[in-house]
């Protein structure tokens, strides 16, 4: 999720903001929806199986993961140049086909080794080890993660769940924090978040949430709903994470790719945090400890 809209003094003692910003929000849904179609066209039409060249979703994540590891270097490490940056996408990029493959043991092992290749990369490059390695920890795991969820039975469930969860929240928090203003969320690292925004993304997610499971889902209301909140808890934790690491950096976006929205990195960074959420509850599911 980028952040809300341009920084306004009102916000600060309360006021209501004066203008919606519109024109950002037509970007926004535009772009938005080009990418929420693809992904839910290649889930939806060719559910994927532990089989590498038989789901577009696939074909998608993997794309998916070389642009943030492309992003990430840019941004982090940037002095490493073309080997950081290769070494960085191949690490991801190995996680992700080896958990797309069944291999999670191998993945999970590639993603510690991944770290190490990509932090000795940036400090050859003059760059700090750690933040080429983190960029790996980063990333990886939430690839390696929803591959494992969309495997699962239902998957395809809980795969349209994440999503429908995370860009409401997003778009509930932007329209929300627009339409009110009012005391902002975290003005140290995120200074355009408000708290009207905080709640609105909470209420959207866990209402996406639960319609999602009502059409698409064998599974308790409550317990969407429950996802759902603690989901939007997620999505937000990873766009202020997200902020922090922006203001580490001296950067405003990730990158340049989606008009409205800045980097790819700048989109999914609350899915990232919320596809842990969504496998543990899956996992949760799975085992038979809720109904």
């Amino acid at each position: 999720m980028s952040d809300e809209a341009a920084p306004d003094p009102d916000l600060g003692r309360g006021r209501r903001r004066g203008r919606f910003d519109w024109r950002n929000l037509s970007r926004r849904v535009v772009s938005g929806s080009i990418l929420a179609g693809g992904a839910l066209w290649a889930i939806w039409v060719f559910p994927p199986e532990p089989t590498l060249w038989r789901a577009p979703f696939i074909l998608l994540v993997s794309i998916g993961a070389v642009l943030l590891a492309s992003e990430w270097s840019a941004m982090a490490t940037p002095r490493g140049g073309p080997i950081a940056l290769a070494t960085a996408a191949l690490c991801i990029l190995v996680t992700t086909v080896l958990a797309f493959s069944g291999l999670f043991a191998l993945a999970w092992a590639s993603v510690v080794a991944g770290a190490g290749a990509a932090g000795l990369a940036a400090r050859r490059g003059g760059d700090p080890f750690r933040d080429g390695a983190y960029g790996i920890l980063y990333i990886a795991p939430a690839c390696l993660v929803l591959a494992w969820l969309i495997q699962t039975p239902q998957g395809v469930g809980w795969a349209l769940m994440l999503f429908t969860c995370t860009w409401a929240a997003d778009i509930s928090a932007y329209g929300v924090g627009n339409a009110l203003g009012g005391p902002k969320l975290w003005p140290r690292y995120s200074p355009n978040k408000t708290w009207a925004g905080f709640i609105g993304g909470l209420a959207g997610a866990t209402a996406m949430a639960t319609l999602t499971a009502a059409l698409f889902m064998r599974l308790s209301l409550a317990g969407a709903a429950l996802i759902g909140f603690v989901g939007g808890l997620a999505t937000m934790a990873g766009d202020l994470w997200e902020s922090m690491l922006k203001r580490r950096f001296g950067v405003k976006d990730s990158g340049d790719l989606i008009p409205g929205h800045g980097g790819l990195l700048d989109r999914v960074d609350g899915m990232m945090f919320a596809v842990m959420v969504f496998a543990l509850a899956r996992l949760v599911v799975h085992l038979g400890w809720a109904h």
